[in-house]
C-alpha cells in the first residue's frame, strides 16, 4: 500500500473523529444560557452536570446544575433541567427561554424568589413545568398559556399573586393544574371550561373571588376539583356540577358559598365530598350518593330538615360530618349499623350541635364506630352518655409500620432489615422517598394501606415485599405525607451486600420525577418531596466531568464505526510503512533537536550514553516513579549532583510538543518554588529531561493515607504557600506570563527541606500578548488539556484558558491538603464534599484526622480560601496574588509552637540556631525569594513579592 493511501486513511480517521466530537457537543447557545441560569442562583453551584448516559440528578447532588440532553440537528439539546430539592435561592433567569427543546423544567422545593420569567413561554416543547415549593412572587405570565405540549403545571406553595390568565384556556393538553397555596386573586376564567384533557384542578388556599363558573362542568375528564379556602362571596354551587360524570372528589370547603346544595347523585364514582364551612342552606338532597363515597363533610353550614336516608348503607363510608347545622328529627342508626367493618376500618359520625331529638333503630355502639351527639336535645335528658360524652378523636393523623426485628441482629447503617425479613433475616440498603398525596379520596388511611402498597409497587414494577411504609402523617389540606422505603430483593449471590444497581435506581427515580406512575382514583395526585440516596449508592454512579458533560454524551456510534474501519486499514498500512517512517523520524528528530538547542543556552545537552551510565542502563532499581509521559529514574552525575531523569516511552513520538515546551520554559524560569531543569537528551529516538532531585517526592505521596508520619497542618500550610508563590511568579513575573494548565498534587514536588516546587510544564501555555493598543486578552483559546478533578469547569466548557484556571486547580490541591482525599474517589468530588460539609457547619468531619491540634481559625480560613479558589465562576475566584496574601495572613495566625515544630522538621540541615529557624519558618517567603539567600531577619514583614 502506498504512503499516500496510508495518509488518506489517516486523514479519514482524523476527520471522522473530529466530526464525531463536533456533532456531539451541546448547543453553545444553550450552554451559555445554562451558565447564566446557574449564575442567577445565589448558592455556591460548582458545575453544570449532564446526566445523559449517567445517573439523573437528585437531592444528593447539591451544588450542581443538573440537565439532560438529546441529540438533534447535530447538537446535544437540553431536554430536562431538574434542580429538585437542592436548597437553592436566587431567581429564575429569563435565559430559560433559550432552552427551546426542554421537556421538563423542575425547580421544586427550593427557596427561589422573584417572578416566573415570561420567556418560559418560548419553550414550545415543554411538558412538565414544576416550580412548586419556592418563594416565587408576581403574576402568572400570559405567555405560559401558549405552551402547546404542557401536560402538568405545578406552581403550588409559592407567593404568586394576580389573576389566572385567560390564555390558560389554550392549554389543550394540560391534565394537571396545581396552583394551590398561593395568593392568586380574581375570577376563575370561565374559558377554562373548554380544556378537554384536564383531570385535576387544585386551586385551594388562594384569594379567588367572584362566582363559580358553571362552565367548569363541561370538562369531560375532570376527576378532582379542589377550591378550598377562597372567597366566592355570595356565589352558589352551579347545579351543573352534578353532571360531572367522571368526578371523584369535590372539595369546596370554606369558600363563602351560599344557596342550596346541588344534587350530586348522578356522579357515579364520587368518593369524597367536602362542602363544609360555607353558608349553604335548605335541605340536603335525598338522591343516593355513590357507593364509593368515603367522606361526606357538610358541617358548619345552615342546612335544615332531616338526615336523608341516602346516607345509610354506604359500604366505604369513613366519615360523615353534619355538625353545626340546623338539622332535626331522628337520627337513623342504619348509617353505622348497616356498615360491615373489619378490624382495621373505622367510621366517624359527627352530628354535634344540631336539633336531633332521638335515634331511630338500635342505639348500641359498635366497635370501631364513633358517634358524636353533643349539643343536641336528645343529650339533655342524660341518656346515651356513651354518645353524648366528651369527644375523644381517634389519632389517625400519623402511624408507623416498622416491622419488628427482634429475632435478627442489628444492621450496620445505612442498611436496614428488608420487609422480607419475616421470611429470612437480611440487611439491605433502601431508597428513601418522601411522598405526599395532594388530594386523597379518604379520611382514614389505615384501611387503604394495603391497597396503596399494591398501587405504588405495581406502578414501579416492584414486589409488594420491597416496600415499607415507614410512617404517615396527615397535614393541612388535608394532605397525606408518607415516608417510603424501597428495598432490593434478596439475592443469594450478593455476598451479603444487598442494594439496587444503578440502572434500577435511575429507573425508579425517573418514574417518580417524570410522573410516570399512573394516577389511581382513590389516591389522587401525588408529589415527590425528596428522593434520598444513602452513602452506599454514591459509588454506584460515575463521577461527572467538571463540565457536567457525561462520558457518553457525545453519541456517535455510526461515525465511530466508520472511523474504526478506517483505523484498521491504517494499521495495515502502518505495518507496511514502518521502516520507511522510522527513517523519516530520525531526520525529523534531529531537526527538532537542533531547533530546540537554539533556545536553551545554559541548559546542558546530555548524550544518551551519559544518562544510561548514571542510571545503570536505566535499571529498574534506579526507577523512582512513573507517569503518563514515561518513567522517572534517579541518577548521580559526575560532579556529584543527584538528578531525576524523566524518560519518555522509548521509540514514541508522543509528547514531542510537551518535551520542547518544557525545555523552552524551564530554561528561562528561575524561582525557588519551581523545579529546576538541569538538562535534556534528544537523540537516538530518546526524549529525556533531567531535573534537580526532589528527595521527598510528590505532595500527593506525602498526604497519602498510607504515609506513616503525615504532615501536620503547619507544614501543609507552608507547602500551600510555596506552591502559590511559584504559580504567582509564572503569572506575574515570567516574561511573557505563563498559564501552567496542569496544577495537581503529583506535580508539586518537595525537596529535602519540604520546600514546595511546581513541576511538569509540558502542558503550559504562554499568556496572550498585548495587541496594537497594548490590550491583553484575558484568556487563551485552546484545546482542553489537564487532569480530571483539577480541571477548571469554565475552561472545559469554553476552551478559554485563564490564570484563574490555575487558581481553580490549586484550590483543589488545597482541599487535598485539608482533607487528605483524592480529587475524585468512588464518584465523590472533593469540591462538592467539602462544600457540603462547610455549608452544614460540619467542616471538621472532612478534615484529615491525622493532623493534630489544628487551630480552628486557621483551619476555617484555609478551607474558605480553598473553596473560593474552586468557585465555578471565573470572576468569583481570587487572583493568585490574593491567594498568596491570604495564605500569609493565615500563617501569621499560626501558634508559635507549631511554627517552631515545622522549622525543626524542615531546617535541620543548615540552620545554626532555633531562633533563626523560627524566623525562616514564621516568614518563609520574604526578601530571601529575591536574593536567593537563606538568611533573613526575623523582623521582616511578610510580603507578597513573587520572587
Amino acid at each position: 500500500m502506498s504512503s499516500s493511501l496510508f495518509f488518506f486513511f489517516f486523514f479519514l480517521c482524523c476527520w471522522s473523529s473530529s466530526t464525531f466530537a463536533q456533532d456531539g457537543i451541546t448547543n453553545p447557545v444553550e450552554v451559555r444560557a445554562l451558565r447564566v441560569i446557574k449564575e442567577s442562583l445565589n448558592d455556591p453551584i460548582h458545575r453544570l452536570r449532564n446526566w445523559r448516559d449517567g445517573d439523573p440528578c437528585n437531592s444528593n447532588w447539591t451544588g450542581v446544575v443538573c440537565f439532560n440532553s438529546t441529540l438533534d440537528d447535530g447538537y446535544l439539546h437540553v431536554s430536562e433541567l431538574q434542580l429538585f430539592s437542592m436548597n437553592l435561592s436566587g431567581i429564575l433567569s429569563p435565559e430559560l427561554g433559550r432552552l427551546t427543546r426542554l421537556t421538563i423544567l423542575s425547580f421544586m422545593w427550593n427557596k427561589i424568589t422573584g417572578s416566573i420569567p415570561k420567556e418560559i413561554g418560548n419553550i414550545k416543547s415543554l411538558e412538565l413545568l414544576l416550580l412548586n415549593g419556592n418563594l416565587l412572587t408576581g403574576n402568572l405570565p400570559e405567555e405560559l398559556g401558549f405552551l402547546p405540549n404542557l401536560d402538568r403545571i405545578q406552581i403550588d406553595e409559592n407567593r404568586i399573586s394576580g389573576p389566572l390568565p385567560i390564555s390558560f384556556a389554550n392549554l389543550n393538553k394540560i391534565k394537571h393544574f396545581h396552583m394551590n397555596n398561593n395568593s392568586i386573586s380574581g375570577q376563575i376564567p370561565p374559558e377554562l371550561g373548554s380544556l378537554p384533557s384536564i383531570v385535576h384542578i387544585l386551586l385551594d388556599n388562594n384569594n379567588l373571588s367572584g362566582y363559580l363558573p358553571p362552565e367548569l362542568s363541561n370538562m369531560p375528564n375532570l376527576l378532582i376539583i379542589q377550591l378550598d379556602n377562597n372567597h366566592f362571596d355570595g356565589s352558589t354551587i352551579p347545579p351543573s356540577y352534578g353532571n360531572m360524570s367522571k368526578l371523584l372528589k369535590m372539595s369546596l370547603r370554606n369558600c363563602s358559598l351560599q344557596g342550596p346544595m346541588p344534587d350530586l347523585s348522578s356522579i357515579p364514582d364520587l368518593g369524597y365530598l367536602d362542602l363544609s364551612g360555607n353558608q349553604l342552606n335548605g335541605s340536603i338532597p335525598t338522591g343516593k350518593l355513590s357507593d364509593n363515597i368515603t367522606t361526606i363533610d357538610l358541617s358548619n353550614n345552615s342546612f335544615t330538615g332531616t338526615i336523608p336516608t341516602n346516607f345509610s348503607g354506604l359500604p366505604r363510608l369513613q366519615k360523615l360530618s353534619l355538625a353545626n347545622n340546623d338539622l332535626n328529627g331522628s337520627i337513623p342508626s342504619r348509617i353505622w349499623q348497616e356498615r360491615e367493618l373489619n378490624s382495621t376500618e373505622t367510621i366517624i359520625v359527627d352530628l354535634r350541635n344540631n336539633r336531633f331529638s332521638n335515634i331511630s333503630g338500635r342505639s348500641d355502639l359498635r366497635p370501631n364506630v364513633s358517634i358524636w351527639l353533643q349539643g343536641n336535645p336528645l343529650c339533655s335528658e342524660g341518656n346515651l352518655l356513651q354518645l353524648c360524652g366528651s369527644v375523644i378523636e381517634e389519632d389517625n393523623n400519623q402511624g408507623s409500620t416498622n416491622p419488628s426485628t427482634t429475632n435478627c441482629s442489628d444492621c450496620p447503617p445505612p442498611y436496614e432489615f428488608s420487609p422480607e425479613s419475616l421470611r429470612r433475616c437480611f440487611c439491605a440498603a433502601p431508597l428513601l422517598v418522601g411522598y405526599r398525596l395532594k388530594s386523597p379520596g379518604f379520611s382514614d388511611f389505615v384501611p387503604y394501606r394495603s391497597e396503596f402498597a399494591e398501587y405504588i409497587t405495581s406502578g414501579l414494577n416492584l414486589n409488594l415485599s420491597q416496600l415499607r411504609i415507614d410512617s404517615f402523617q396527615w397535614q393541612k389540606g388535608p394532605r397525606l405525607r408518607m415516608y417510603l422505603k424501597f428495598f432490593p430483593v434478596f439475592d443469594s449471590n450478593a455476598n451479603n451486600t444487598f442494594k439496587f444497581n444503578s440502572s434500577e435506581v435511575r429507573r425508579i427515580r425517573a418514574l417518580f420525577t417524570g410522573w410516570n406512575i399512573q394516577d389511581e382514583d382513590l389516591f389522587g395526585p401525588y408529589e415527590l418531596m425528596n428522593f434520598t440516596l444513602s452513602d452506599v449508592y454514591r459509588d454506584v454512579f460515575p463521577s461527572a466531568s467538571p463540565s457536567g458533560v457525561s462520558k457518553g454524551a457525545l453519541a456517535g456510534i455510526v461515525l465511530g464505526s466508520v472511523a474504526a474501519t478506517a483505523t484498521i486499514t491504517a494499521i495495515i498500512a502502518l505495518i507496511i510503512m514502518r521502516k520507511r517512517i522510522k527513517g523519516y523520524t530520525a531526520v525529523a528528530r534531529r531537526k527538532r533537536s537542533s531547533k530546540a538547542s537554539l533556545k536553551i543556552e545554559g541548559v546542558k545537552s546530555f548524550t544518551y550514553a551519559e544518562l544510561a551510565l548514571v542510571t545503570d542502563n536505566f535499571n529498574s532499581s534506579t526507577q523512582i516513579g512513573q507517569g503518563g509521559y514515561g518513567k522517572v529514574y534517579k541518577g548521580t552525575l559526575g560532579n556529584g549532583t543527584v538528578v531525576a531523569i524523566k524518560r519518555a516511552q522509548e521509540g514514541s513520538l508522543q509528547g514531542e510538543r510537551e518535551f520542547l515546551t518544557e525545555i523552552e520554559l524551564l530554561s528561562r524560569l528561575h524561582h525557588r518554588n519551581l523545579v529546576s531543569l538541569v538538562g535534556f537528551c534528544d537523540e537516538e529516538g530518546e526524549q529525556m529531561l533531567v531535573y534537580e532531585y526532589m528527595e521527598n517526592g510528590t505532595l500527593r505521596d506525602n498526604i497519602s493515607v498510607k504515609l506513616q508520619e503525615p504532615l501536620d497542618f503547619a507544614m501543609r500550610l507552608r507547602i500551600a504557600l510555596g506552591s502559590a508563590k511559584g504559580i504567582l511568579y509564572l503569572h506575574t513575573e515570567a516574561n511573557p506570563p505563563i498559564f501552567h494548565r496542569d496544577i495537581k498534587a503529583s506535580n508539586i514536588l518537595l525537596d529535602s527541606r519540604f520546600t514546595a516546587k511546581v513541576a511538569d510544564f509540558g502542558l503550559s501555555r504562554l499568556a496572550p500578548v498585548p495587541d496594537m493598543d497594548g490590550i491583553s486578552p484575558h484568556h487563551v483559546s485552546t484545546v482542553v488539556k489537564g487532569t480530571p478533578g483539577y480541571l477548571d469547569p469554565e475552561y472545559f466548557l469554553t476552551h478559554q484558558l485563564t490564570d484563574k484556571s490555575d487558581v481553580y486547580s490549586l484550590g483543589v490541591v488545597f482541599l487535598e491538603l485539608l482533607t487528605g482525599m483524592h480529587p475524585i474517589t468512588h464518584g465523590k468530588n472533593i469540591v462538592r464534599e467539602v462544600n457540603i460539609a462547610y455549608q452544614s457547619g460540619s467542616i471538621l468531619s472532612v478534615v484529615d484526622k491525622r493532623m493534630s491540634s489544628v487551630p480552628d481559625e486557621c483551619l476555617e480560613n484555609f478551607a474558605i480560601l480553598a473553596l473560593r479558589c474552586c468557585r465555578e465562576e471565573t470572576d468569583a475566584r481570587p487572583s493568585m496574588a490574593e491567594v498568596v496574601r491570604e495564605l500569609e495572613m493565615i500563617w501569621e495566625l499560626m501558634p508559635e509552637s507549631q511554627v517552631a515544630k515545622t522549622a525543626d522538621l524542615s531546617e535541620t540541615m543548615s540552620q545554626p540556631s532555633s531562633s533563626s529557624n523560627y524566623s525562616v519558618m514564621k516568614y518563609p517567603y520574604t526578601s530571601m525569594d529575591v536574593s536567593g539567600s537563606d538568611l533573613v531577619s526575623g523582623t521582616v514583614v511578610p510580603s507578597i513579592t513573587p520572587r
